[in-house]
């Protein structure tokens, strides 16, 4: 009899791995940020990427993290974690998990709190002594969203898109 695999991802892996793939359409050209939303029964109900929202044109708007603020990316940007709720197919996300490689900022904190999830499972926490990220934790921790940062061995995951080669 053959045993089944030992090196497969587990759930937090895999949903982050969602997140991160997700990150990879998006076309800011200094941070690529992607989030995955999960329900109880581990099946995906959103996800979304750092962008310009719909209809706003990202070769007409500016990508700079520097300057006058209208001549930055930051006015514009619709951060992963609200496209995520924004795309979600679940009419409630009660409950709910979300998987983001940022520590979510203060605005994704309000909307996280607001659309009923309760949990985040972040990668990297680089912005933590930022007031953005602190006003975040004070406001995830008075609502009761547990936050939880992945801790793996495992350094990446690789996709082969050329599957015949396989």
């Amino acid at each position: 009899m053959t045993a089944k695999r030992d090196n497969y991802l587990s759930w937090d892996e895999y949903f982050m791995g969602i997140a991160l793939l997700s990150a990879q359409r998006s076309k800011d050209p200094s941070t690529q940020v992607g989030a995955c939303i999960v329900d109880a029964k581990h099946k995906i109900v959103g996800v979304g990427y750092n962008g310009f929202p719909s209809g706003c044109s990202d070769d007409e708007f500016p990508w700079a993290r520097e300057g006058n603020f209208l001549d930055t990316k930051y006015p514009f940007v619709c951060h992963a974690e609200l496209n995520a709720v924004l795309n979600s197919s679940a009419i409630d996300l009660h409950g709910c998990t979300i998987y983001v490689a940022l520590f979510p900022c203060n605005e994704c904190a309000k909307v996280i709190i607001q659309s009923g999830i309760r949990e985040v499972i972040y990668l990297s926490d680089k912005y933590a002594e930022t007031d953005s990220v602190k006003a975040s934790r004070k406001m995830l921790s008075a609502a009761g969203v547990k936050m939880k940062q992945l801790k793996t061995d495992r350094s990446e995951v690789s996709l082969n898109l050329n599957i015949e080669a396989k």
